[in-house]
């Protein structure tokens, strides 16, 4: 599953759990045992390889194996991959060709691949150990906002319109609505019939990005909406799994291109949309072909006057792209960032951490909704420190168990930059309360944080996080939105909670 840079903003709910293409990859070295070169062949084609003590043997063996051997043509285990499809997305699926109809290797070497990932693969994963106890926040005083009666809170889309000092919502319902912190009062915008992901505003017009399906699907069933103060036009493009748009005049022509990140599923992809200044209609142009495209970013990169591109894409080939920007909406991609495609990342942000002029990045990891479900010791926040380049180097490591999205700023405007972290899959069993996390910055050179956290900070599944001055005295307030769908496993007394104390907004 996914859901954009705000519901999206964290959550990718991953079908395909590692998006394995079969490319030979020439690295048959002698000098290598057969199934050592069988897992770099057939794992390691378009993503960085992941280790294989990175998942335990229960999940490789009932739910990764059976997977990838389907992509490789084989059906292990009497594993159907079109299970619970409807027939008309069935035929999507299998004109994507994920699924060959025949082996691509042989029965034997696919054996031996099997077992030599079992007999490598842990029991169990480590846990994430506390190596600070939580400090209760002191900073911020937490105010708990219910929007309405309806019981659970289920919004997919959170941003703060700093211009209204209004809350801008949409949810899993189709409904988008802006909540005023003044009057408490919550009005419906509009209802665009899946959930709201993504919105571009201009003045009193907007644009709407609703995702179709939030489930893995390759229909494309997602929609954009044209929104003015007295009528709501549905763009003509059929899209796939929309998730984040941007909308900016690129090469200043005075109409506003539209950059589109489809998360899509099997299929997927990073798009420009240009308007014809005679029609109403788009051309589009795939700037990255590959599905996971979460959300991207408009910035400098390269300091030659052209605003370029920084995209974060998962579900597979997860990592960090710079698309820049050349002449005549052209941009040339350069992946400057990569992960395991394990590790869930979910979000990121580009802030210049160090203070050196340059732009870092700091990413989140932890989504843990598909396949692959289990606490995971590499999950949590993770800061990239630029050489001045382009070329990032990992500095610093936060552990926390299912980490999905995250605001750096200085909140104590004290010089450095501090982080706020939300992680909508928490370890339930051993550190229920770290679904919010506040990094305070202590030492910015040693990268020294205080770790604290609110009282009941699990009251809420929190899902999004936005910053602004809600109450107008000086400072950035931070502003967290719930969603309480059952998607991965819950103990019943929180969910439970959810129910009863019915917060939709922290």
């Amino acid at each position: 599953m996914i859901l954009s840079y705000n519901f999206f903003k964290s959550f990718k709910y991953s079908s395909l759990v590692f998006g394995i293409s079969i490319v030979l990859c020439g690295c048959n070295s002698p000098k290598k045992d057969r199934e050592v070169v069988l897992y770099e062949t057939y794992c390691a084609s378009c993503h960085i390889p992941p280790e294989i003590n990175s998942l335990p043997k229960d999940i490789w063996s009932e739910k990764i194996l059976p997977e990838m051997g389907a992509r490789l043509g084989i059906r292990d285990s009497g594993y159907n991959p079109y299970k619970g499809l409807s027939f008309v997305e069935m035929e999507a699926v299998i004109k994507t060709g994920i699924f060959p109809g025949k082996p691509m290797l042989d029965k034997k070497d696919w054996e031996q691949l099997k077992e030599y990932i079992i007999r490598n693969a842990p029991d169990s994963l480590a846990k994430n150990q506390r190596s600070v106890v939580p400090e209760e926040l002191s900073q911020f005083t937490s105010t708990r906002i219910t929007i309405d009666s309806t019981k659970g809170a289920f919004f997919t889309y959170m941003e703060f319109n700093k211009d209204k000092n209004k809350l801008m919502l949409g949810d899993i319902y189709g409904n988008l609505s802006e909540y005023s912190f003044s009057a408490n009062q919550n009005t419906r915008i509009g209802r665009f019939g899946s959930p709201v992901v993504s919105i571009e505003e201009d003045g009193d017009n907007m644009i709407v990005a609703a995702i179709g399906s939030i489930r893995p699907s390759e229909l494309l069933s997602g929609r954009l909406f044209e929104v003015n103060p007295d009528t709501i036009t549905i763009i003509p493009e059929a899209l796939h799994r929309p998730v984040h748009i941007i909308a900016h005049d690129f090469d200043k022509d005075g109409i506003k291109e539209l950059i589109i990140s489809e998360f899509g599923d099997v299929k997927g992809q990073l798009s420009l949309f240009k308007k014809s200044t005679k029609e109403e209609s788009f051309t589009k142009h795939v700037l990255l072909n590959q599905p996971g495209a979460i959300k991207a970013v408009i910035r400098d990169m390269d300091k030659d006057g052209k605003e370029d591109l920084v995209v974060l894409t998962a579900h597979g080939d997860e990592g960090i792209t710079i698309l820049y920007h050349e002449n005549d909406l052209k941009f040339s991609p350069e992946k400057v960032i990569r992960f395991s495609p394990v590790y869930g990342t979910s979000a990121f942000q580009i802030i210049d951490y160090d203070h050196d002029g340059d732009d870092d990045i700091i990413t989140v990891h932890g989504d843990n909704a598909d396949k692959s479900f289990v606490p995971k010791p590499y999950h949590g926040m993770r800061i990239h420190i630029n050489n001045g380049k382009n070329s990032f180097t990992e500095a610093y490591f936060y552990p926390l168990n299912g980490a999905t999205a995250l605001e750096a700023l200085d909140f104590d405007q004290d010089g450095d930059i501090d982080i706020a972290l939300v992680a909508s899959f928490p370890d339930y069993q051993n550190n229920p309360d770290l679904s919010f996390v506040f990094l305070e910055n202590k030492n910015e050179l040693n990268f020294e944080f205080s770790v604290n956290t609110f009282k009941d900070s699990n009251i809420g599944r929190w899902f999004l996080i936005d910053t602004g001055d809600v109450d107008n005295d000086g400072d950035e307030d931070i502003i967290l939105s719930s969603f309480t769908y059952i998607f991965t496993p819950v103990p019943e007394s929180i969910s439970k909670q959810w129910n009863e104390d019915n917060v939709d907004i922290m």
